[in-house]
């Protein structure tokens, strides 16, 4: 096992930097050639028939159906965050300030990003709960259709529908995670992100780099990775207030991995609810998840002072 290395940053987007990512989605000529994070996925949420003709009442959700869209959604707000970039015409502008006084930042990216989106799985899906980073402008509403193909490499995955009430899914969508390296260019760090919550517990995550030149899909495990530039850690540390959504793909990914994602007393996150968590986080993989929480110092005071 690699030297333990621990980071302290204010930055969400630092959880999937220092976390490897884990899973990553890629795009090439308009065409998804990815893998997802699959977790808790079992038996105990799954109750419909087997076979494709399968179709799930008004009331529920096939989460097949749900990560399809989700992969989708995440690769055509990439596909804006991307073009905005490259006509570098950003129309940064600020939002406030964060709990840290660093300026909180918005661009065209991240709102176009955020519209299609939020309207896609929307429109698929009208009676989930969808929580997102940016404002959702009803007068610019968008009918984006979803042609209900589940790509085949899903189906191979989860054979057989996983239905769950429709009203125990919260959806979290980061349009443009990591918006100040945006407008300074440096985009290796920018990703498009959807979480999947069933009862609070995050089941599906994805993370899409618009920006990346690879085709096909690549799988960064923490201690393991493939490439040599990118950062590596055993755990992450995090002392201050994060919203839901720069983490949720990141932890459903990092479970999918056996990994785990607590509050840095050790308390499990549950993604409904309010949009931020106040405990501080603590993400760690091939540890004594418990054993370092009682090791750490009362790191939460330190970070609301």
């Amino acid at each position: 096992m690699a030297p333990m290395g621990i980071r302290l940053s204010p930055l969400g987007v630092a959880v999937f930097c220092l976390l490897g990512l884990g899973v990553l989605y890629h795009l090439y000529s308009g065409f998804l050639a990815g893998r997802f994070s699959l977790f808790g996925l079992g038996g105990e949420l799954g109750g419909g028939a087997a076979g494709p003709a399968a179709v799930a009442d008004a009331g529920t959700v096939d989460l097949r159906e749900m990560l399809a869209v989700s992969v989708l959604a995440a690769v055509r707000g990439g596909d804006e965050v991307r073009r905005v970039r490259e006509s570098n015409v950003l129309h940064e502008k600020s939002k406030g300030k964060t709990r840290e006084g660093a300026e909180d930042k918005m661009t065209s990216g991240d709102v176009l990003s955020n519209r299609k989106m939020f309207y896609l799985l929307k429109t698929a899906f009208p009676s989930v709960q969808i929580n997102t980073e940016e404002h959702v402008d009803a007068n610019d509403k968008e009918v984006i259709l979803w042609d209900h193909k589940i790509p085949e490499d899903i189906l191979k995955e989860i054979t057989t529908p996983k239905e769950v009430p429709a009203e125990s899914v919260t959806v979290w969508i980061d349009p443009l995670d990591a918006t100040q390296e945006y407008t300074e260019d440096l985009r290796k760090y920018v990703t498009t992100m959807v979480c999947v919550a069933v009862n609070g517990k995050p089941v599906l995550g994805v993370i899409h780099k618009p920006f990346s030149e690879y085709t096909g899909y690549k799988v960064l495990a923490l201690l393991d990775v493939p490439d040599k530039t990118q950062e590596k850690a055993d755990l992450y540390i995090h002392v201050t207030y994060i919203k839901k959504w720069d983490i949720c793909a990141g932890n459903a990914i990092l479970k999918a991995l056996g990994g785990h994602m607590t509050t840095l007393s050790g308390e499990e996150i549950s993604y409904t609810g309010s949009d931020g968590i106040e405990g501080g986080l603590l993400a760690s993989i091939k540890m004594n998840h418990q054993a370092l929480v009682r090791k750490l110092p009362d790191l939460e005071k330190t970070g609301h002072k």
